[in-house]
């Protein structure tokens, strides 16, 4: 009995180490590409939290109407946190 719990704990702790290349590859694939979007999420909240301080600096400074801090966020968000160009 003491043989067979030694051979399922070394076992259970091989399984614990085992690296993502041990992994067949739809599933290492599945791990990086969920690892990836999780990632390119985190860089798209960020630019629209620094877009958000721009609003808000625009807001503050009171320099400008209140539509035109509107489209200095619509422009940051549309061109900085998407990666297009104006036209």
């Amino acid at each position: 009995m003491t043989t067979t719990r030694s051979i399922q704990l070394g076992l259970l702790a091989a399984l614990a180490v085992t690296p993502l290349s041990g992994l067949p590859a739809a599933a290492r694939d599945a791990n990086l590409a969920s690892s990836t979007l999780a990632a390119a999420q985190t860089a798209k909240q960020q630019c629209i939290n620094t877009c958000r301080a721009r609003y808000g600096d625009c807001r503050r400074l009171n320099q400008l109407p209140l539509f035109e801090c509107r489209g200095v966020y619509q422009d940051c968000t549309r061109y900085s946190c998407t990666g297009l160009g104006p036209g």
